[in-house]
């Protein structure tokens, strides 16, 4: 009988306790220096409580898509009234309880939490996210750009609202379509910017669509943040002598905050429709406009949620019906699309989405690695509202098609509170480069941020530059075509002068010419 190995009791309780530290004990959770003294228990059941209540109506926030203080006193606050939380400890937060336009059950009649969990949701967005933000890492923006020749109207005057720049690039026009807010004028140049037409309007025009003889003219009415339905679209009529006004009657009203116009029949019964971006405020949607004949239209709604603002329309599927596109900005972020499917029925596909934070600008079409499919270049960059900090996720962006309509990203340059880029083959050499500006740019560390060409150098790799003169302007639109007809793209810059900044520019922009184009000079 072979001699067995004592039992040593001892050993073995080591071992199993060992064994039981090694699975049970978790590590312990990283925060911040200015709340590192939370309990983890608190930081664990506040993101579990995060997971069931800040994801109902959106993707869920990261807390390290803020810094912890703009999460306290900025994020966390405008969200607590969603929760029926209208204050919390000595703070009164942020809300529109009172408003009329809102629906009277917009806000929960009482809190969804206790204070002691929603203490829990700001413990852990408070506590994990960074004491400030990383500053992205990017190629420097080299002020070398000498494909375009800079051009300013001979009228100038201080203080531009510019909210609309609109090329018309028709063989027969070849126009510029401005609207300044501030002088609540519509301005209309012919390609050598000599001023073709003007009128006054207390109207404030932010898209036009050419579809047909007149122009329809999307009027938000009321730009600063709301929630009436004050907007219309009215008819830009040209009489006998070519001189331009708006039709004081319009052709369908009470729209929230609309942004976009876009003509289209979207019933296949040969009659214009029009598509509008209600953008509004807590409320809002993506609308068409049925045109019914004899001057009426019927509103229906595609889509009920805010921060709509930039569509296009396109037979996707190739069934002879138009289907829509449709970027929302606000809250649900990210884009989506509504396959048409006869009778005024859509089918509704979010094809990307994107953080709450990000506060998308725009998107648009195109083929950037030529394989016959249209990719999307899509831009985020609002930084107007509870998170006024320079965040390191702002710019552009670059999505290619991998059919079936499913997208992937493939190409990302930071740039601060971007706020639109335009894919053209700008040089003349056979692919697309992308022409950007921003609206919330860094100012006073790199205020080259506002205009920023990205030269195509192949493969995906984009060299930046830009044109020092762009700094006399804060671009909020931009547009691009041959205005010229010289066969090349040119772009036009809209100062918009007047509104408050992230950071204080070094530059008087108020003093800055209201428009600037950028003359495409390439040989």
């Amino acid at each position: 009988m072979k001699n067995r190995p004592a039992f040593n009791s001892t050993a073995i309780l080591i071992m199993v306790i060992g064994g039981l530290s090694l699975f049970s004990c978790k590590p312990a959770i990283r925060k911040n220096q200015s709340h590192k003294d939370v309990p983890d228990e608190r930081i664990e059941k506040g993101k579990q409580l995060a997971i069931t209540y800040c994801q109902s109506c959106h993707l869920l926030p990261d807390p390290s898509e803020l810094d912890s203080k703009t999460w306290e006193t900025g994020a966390l606050p405008a969200m607590g009234p969603r929760l029926g939380i209208f204050s919390y400890g000595f703070a009164r937060y942020p809300s529109y309880k009172t408003d009329k336009d809102l629906p009277a059950n917009f806000y929960p009649d009482k809190p969804v939490i206790s204070n002691d969990d929603w203490q829990h949701i700001i413990d852990y967005y408070t506590s994990v996210s960074p004491d400030s933000l990383p500053k992205a890492k990017r190629q420097p923006i080299r002020p070398d750009l000498g494909l375009f020749a800079v051009q300013t109207p001979a009228l100038n005057y201080p203080a531009a609202g510019i909210c609309l720049t609109k090329l018309d690039t028709t063989a027969t026009s070849r126009q510029l379509f401005l609207f300044d807010l501030v002088a609540q004028k519509m301005f209309r140049y012919d390609h050598q910017l000599q001023l073709l037409d003007t009128f006054r309007s207390d109207a404030t025009i932010t898209d036009v669509d050419f579809h047909g003889n007149d122009l329809l003219a999307c009027n938000v009415n009321i730009i600063n943040p709301n929630n009436g339905k004050y907007g219309k679209g009215q008819l830009i009529r040209k009489n006998a002598g070519g001189r331009l006004s708006l039709d004081t009657k319009p052709l369908f009203d009470s729209l929230a905050r609309p942004v976009q116009m876009v003509s289209c029949d979207l019933n296949n019964d040969g009659r214009t429709d029009y598509l509008v971006c209600e953008f509004g405020h807590l409320t809002g949607g993506l609308a068409w406009m049925e045109n019914k004949g004899n001057g009426k239209y019927e509103h229906h709604t595609l889509l009920a949620e805010p921060g709509v603002l930039k569509t296009y329309v396109e037979d996707v599927n190739h069934d002879g019906l138009q289907d829509v596109w449709a970027l929302f900005s606000q809250g649900n972020e990210g884009i989506h699309l509504f396959t048409n499917k006869g009778n005024g029925q859509f089918d509704q596909q979010a094809v990307l989405r994107f953080p709450a934070l990000y506060g998308s600008t725009y998107f648009e079409f195109a083929d950037i690695n030529n394989d016959g499919k249209k990719d999307i270049i899509y831009t985020c960059g609002d930084n107007a509202d509870y998170s006024l900090v320079l965040k390191p996720y702002h710019g552009v962006y670059i999505y290619l098609n991998e059919g079936g309509n499913r997208f992937k990203q493939a190409y990302f340059f930071p740039i601060n509170g971007c706020y639109k880029a335009m894919a053209r083959d700008y040089d003349s050499d056979g692919d697309l480069d992308i022409a950007t500006i921003a609206f919330f740019a860094d100012y006073a560390g790199s205020p080259e941020e506002g205009f920023v060409y990205l030269q195509n150098e192949g493969g995906l790799q984009f060299s930046p530059h830009t044109l020092p003169a762009t700094n006399a302007g804060r671009w909020l639109t931009m547009d691009a075509g041959d205005l010229d007809g010289d066969g090349k793209p040119d772009i036009v810059l809209g100062n918009f002068s007047i509104r408050p900044t992230t950071v204080k520019p070094k530059l008087d922009w108020t003093q800055g010419p209201p428009f600037m184009v950028l003359k495409n000079i390439h040989k």
